[in-house]
């Protein structure tokens, strides 16, 4: 049976439905039909992905809300084991209602700007909005705003940072999994427009899949978003010393498996296999700083609204509490008010 869960969404098991049918979707859309990307955000993971598909010929304008005359001045410039590139001549624009009309655009902000998306969107000529963020609840968000039917959701398995105005440093991975948004949480299946934007991914040589269930994959994400972005910013620490010290493995596996019983209580089996999967995921990972991490460095809000609130509010619904992940939430809104507000006072808060 379907239930109401976090903001009037009823969620129902995958399968309930059979595949939506989109506005603006195009039957057999493929490689050769031309399309143009708006890569809305041009920080670590909207300047990697953007400028790979740049390298590999597609149409690609840029967005950046600060730095961008840097970014059209010096070009964009990537640094990754797989080869180190530069974009010379970027197509990049300070105002989104200035860029021309795209067949897609790829949201890269982060969730904490989710705020600024009327302004984003507004006389935005998208035929597609990709949502490339963490956690739950994002995809609703940019759908009140474009429609429904524009919305797909895409999940990035990325190591990088931003080092610069124009740079970025790949450190590791790269994976994308992209899936069809729909409003009652059931699963979309896989569809013609997801098969086309994971052959532009492929043709960028991006590892682009497809979910059938966008739903169960966030979840799946948050199985290694809880633990490592709380903690790093909680203990201080790199991914690395979180799985290589006894006590705080214990901790992550601890939250791993809570962040399962919460996909549970939202309808959705992950194997329970997944968690050690995804910690000896992370020990292959050369030492990273997750982006939590970075933002919390840096003065900046975290996204504890989309990884961590709405999953337990969800888990909350379906009758289970979710005690550790709702610890590990309290202390990084305790460290969201008073780390930034001293970051503030010292004079090194200020936003990029």
């Amino acid at each position: 049976m379907p239930r109401k869960g976090l903001d009037g969404l009823i969620i129902r098991p995958p399968g309930s439905f059979g595949a939506p049918t989109h506005a603006g979707y195009h039957h057999g859309m493929g490689r050769d039909q031309e399309r143009s990307y708006a890569i809305l955000g041009t920080g670590a993971l909207g300047g990697y992905y953007g400028g790979l598909l740049a390298r590999a010929g597609i149409d690609v304008r840029f967005w950046a809300r600060s730095h961008h005359e840097t970014i059209a001045r010096d070009g964009l410039h990537v640094r990754s084991p797989r080869g180190d590139f530069a974009i010379e001549q970027p197509r990049v624009y300070a105002r989104v209602r200035d860029m021309p009309p795209a067949t897609v655009a790829l949201l890269c902000t982060k969730s904490t700007s989710n705020g600024w998306l009327g302004e984003i969107f507004e006389g935005s000529r998208f035929e597609q909005v990709v949502v490339l963020q963490n956690g739950l609840g994002v995809d609703r968000q940019v759908a009140e705003i474009v429609g429904e039917g524009k919305v797909l959701g895409g999940l990035c398995f990325l190591c990088a940072n931003r080092t610069g105005p124009n740079r970025i440093e790949h450190l590791d991975y790269g994976r994308v999994v992209l899936g069809e948004y729909v409003a009652d949480g059931s699963a979309g299946g896989v569809t013609d427009r997801l098969e086309a934007l994971c052959r532009d991914f492929a043709a960028a040589e991006v590892d682009a899949s497809v979910t059938e269930d966008l739903l169960l994959s966030r979840l799946q994400k948050l199985v290694w978003n809880v633990p490592f972005n709380g903690l790093s910013v909680i203990l201080d620490a790199t991914t690395d010393r979180l799985v290589g010290d006894e006590a705080t493995l214990g901790m992550v596996r601890s939250l791993m498996e809570e962040v399962v019983l919460g996909a549970a209580a939202c309808g959705r089996v992950i194997d329970p296999g997944f968690v050690q999967k995804m910690i000896d995921d992370t020990r292959r990972m050369k030492p990273y700083r997750t982006s939590m991490k970075v933002d919390f460095d840096n003065g900046r809000p975290m996204e504890i609204e989309a990884i961590y609130s709405r999953l337990i509010e969800l888990a909350r619904m379906g009758g289970r509490e979710l005690s550790r992940i709702e610890l590990v939430e309290r202390q990084l809104r305790f460290l969201d008010r008073f780390g930034r507000a001293t970051a503030d006072m010292s004079g090194s808060g200020a936003k990029t």
